[in-house]
């Protein structure tokens, strides 16, 4: 056996980053298409932008997010798979809201020690995420930093860069006192609260299928893949309805995310038997002893993203996306999100 290097010894594995961009090498190049002119390994990335050319006044819209503490879920779970979908479509779902249409991701993978297989099942996911929704993954970073993560601990963060036309950016300006609200389901927690999740749920068996989260185990209910709105928006966005605000409902909650596009003097009122809530949030809520305004400033609790349309305009929209609710209307006032119970 050969004798490790100085720097293995220090902790860093340089074989180990080699064999984790082998393994994932195929995945990433199944994401490009003719824009991109770099192959992985680049020291950055090349992406040909001739296609704004055929925009009148094209906006670059950018965002980066990570998964938080849902990788200490992942790790519990031992599951790798789909992690890397969650932070593409946080992001993705980030710059939807503006109206902006993705153009290429890159992610950032960090750990105390770097174990190829596991990192190589994070990218897979995100590079499959990337090609679900018609983008590149178009670079990235692999660090191992022992002593700034704990050992058995990984990071996950992705930016995004899309484009908009600057007369069709989404900004909630235009948003009236009487407007609806159109409320699209989530798959669960997607990417916040994980940190009170983990607590309220940490002396119960992940492993055992509960009648109660209809037969699935909490594992597979915590780590259901956030889930990507590009297609149900893109079918509102193309179609001429007057989509006046969207809200990804991310940490904050039903809470505070609506107030990020409200105009000063517009509230909202949100109906809660609107919707179902899923009973992964039910049972969080149960073991840790969460009251209803907590459970909605840290959880989606079922509604991933939130849309405001006049009303002339809702029953077109419903038709569209059948999968669509109306969950509230806007009203004069102050910007509060209320809910009635």
């Amino acid at each position: 056996m050969s004798e490790k290097s100085a720097y293995a010894r220090a902790g860093v594995d340089l074989q180990a980053g080699h064999d984790a961009t082998k393994l994932m090498s195929e995945a990433v190049k199944a994401t490009y298409g003719p824009h991109v002119l770099s192959d992985v390994g680049s020291f950055g990335g090349l992406y040909a932008a001739g296609q704004l050319q055929e925009m009148r006044s094209p906006v670059l819209v950018a965002s980066t997010d990570g998964v938080g503490t849902k990788t200490m879920v992942a790790a519990r779970a031992g599951r790798w798979d789909s992690i890397g979908q969650d932070i593409v479509n946080h992001c993705l779902n980030d710059i939807l809201v503006q109206g902006a249409r993705p153009l290429f991701f890159l992610d950032y993978v960090a750990s105390a020690r770097l174990d190829s297989l596991q990192i190589a099942e994070v990218v897979n996911g995100v590079a499959a995420a990337c090609r679900s929704a018609g983008i590149a993954l178009l670079g990235g970073e692999t660090a191992e930093m022992p002593g700034v993560y704990q050992p058995g601990e990984l990071d996950l963060v992705g930016t995004i860069v899309g484009v908009v036309e600057r007369e069709q950016i989404i900004d909630g300006s235009r948003i009236e006192a009487g407007d609806l609200i159109l409320g699209l389901p989530s798959s669960g927690l997607h990417t916040n609260g994980f940190t009170l999740a983990r607590t309220a749920l940490h002396d119960l068996d992940w492993s055992e299928p509960m009648a109660g989260l209809d037969g699935r185990t909490i594992a597979e209910a915590l780590l259901a893949p956030h889930r990507s709105y590009l297609e149900p928006l893109s079918v509102w966005l193309d179609s001429g309805l007057e989509v006046r605000g969207l809200a990804h409902i991310t940490g904050g909650g039903l809470v505070d995310n609506p107030l990020r596009i409200l105009p000063p003097n517009i509230g909202c009122l949100l109906h809660r038997d609107a919707w179902q809530i899923p009973p992964i949030f039910t049972l969080i809520q149960q073991q840790g002893n969460v009251s209803n305004a907590e459970m909605a400033h840290v959880f989606n609790l079922g509604l991933g993203m939130l849309a405001f349309l006049p009303r002339h305009d809702a029953e077109e929209a419903l038709r569209l996306v059948p999968e669509a609710l109306i969950v509230g209307e806007t009203r004069q006032g102050a910007g509060a999100v209320i809910f009635d119970t």
